[in-house]
């Protein structure tokens, strides 16, 4: 474990700056440079971060700056655009989350007592940081931990549930689901919400493990993506799409058309939805952008599992 360690601390900041600067590989720069929408994203250092390939990429809104790495996955910008999480595969399959804060270049491996825990996902302030862990009961957890790498609790660590994909509804309070149920808990593990999803977004969907719930800033709403019964001509493997949920009249509008696979999606705290998927023939992933009225905008032609800063 040390020499992994040691290992992976060499490899984290690989090209920083402008792309001007990052001349070692023409094409490769090329491939990867994110077009970004300067209205709808936030002029901060980094605005947004997504997987290009085998590397992660968080970028300006100008594109002038630019961190690109390789070695994880799963990457998630903090809402002040300062700080990226990931998820770091070691030899032996060990998955474990660092944090890197993404101008002085420092790293840091969240000090939880696992082997097994991803996806890390920042509260609306960037207080805390929330991601799925497996537990020593051999069910999948949410676990919770402050932003400044302390106060680690896994939530709901007693019972025989399965908690997949959390997602914050605001500072206090968890979601995750266990492909039945949407689940909301306390920071502190408290259970304040339980309903069928089926009754919330009807009986016409397919729930997986990988699939995200998140609730607008006023609770109106509920974005999410899911399985459906699409047969997209030329794809291959289920079929998966984005689509908002308006709670008080349960009515479901999708995001995208039929024909666009979305496997991932992720929602800011101030209600930007930010999501990756294929159009045919299905080979290359786009990250999109939409807002809640259904305004849809490509920002990256070659990318996946974007997540956004605020505004």
């Amino acid at each position: 474990m040390i020499r992994f360690e040691s290992r992976f601390a060499t490899i984290i900041i690989l090209c920083l700056a402008s792309f001007a600067s990052c001349t070692s590989n023409k094409n490769e720069e090329s491939e990867s440079t994110a077009m970004l929408d300067s209205i709808s994203l936030s002029n901060k250092n980094f605005a947004l971060a997504y997987q290009d390939g085998e590397k992660i990429v968080a970028t300006s809104i100008d594109t002038m700056k630019q961190i690109s790495f390789g070695g994880a996955t799963d990457p998630a910008i903090s809402p002040d655009g300062n700080k990226l999480a990931y998820t770091v595969n070691d030899t032996t399959g060990k998955r474990t989350i660092w944090i890197a804060d993404l101008e002085n270049k420092s790293q840091s491996k969240l000090q939880v007592n696992s082997i097994n825990y991803y996806q890390a996902m920042w509260s609306p302030n960037g207080n805390a940081i929330a991601f799925n862990i497996f537990s020593s009961k051999n069910l999948w957890k949410v676990g919770v931990i402050k932003a400044d790498n302390t106060g680690y609790v896994m939530l709901d660590s007693a019972s025989a549930i399965n908690l997949y994909s959390p997602t914050w509804k605001n500072e206090k309070e968890l979601v995750a689901h266990d492909l039945k149920n949407l689940y909301t808990f306390s920071v502190d593990g408290k259970l304040v919400d339980s309903r069928a999803i089926a009754d919330m977004i009807g009986k016409d969907f397919s729930i997986s493990s990988s699939n995200r719930f998140f609730y607008s800033k006023d609770v109106k709403k509920l974005i999410f993506n899911a399985g459906n019964s699409d047969a997209p001509d030329g794809s291959t493997g289920p079929s998966e799409a984005a689509y908002i949920l308006d709670i008080s009249s349960k009515k479901v509008e999708r995001l995208l058309p039929k024909g666009v696979n979305v496997p991932y999606i992720f929602v800011t705290a101030d209600d930007r939805i930010f999501y990756s998927g294929r159009e045919k023939p299905y080979i290359q992933s786009k990250i999109y952008f939409s807002d809640l009225k259904g305004n849809i905008k490509t920002i990256v032609d070659k990318g996946s599992n974007p997540t956004g800063a605020l505004k």
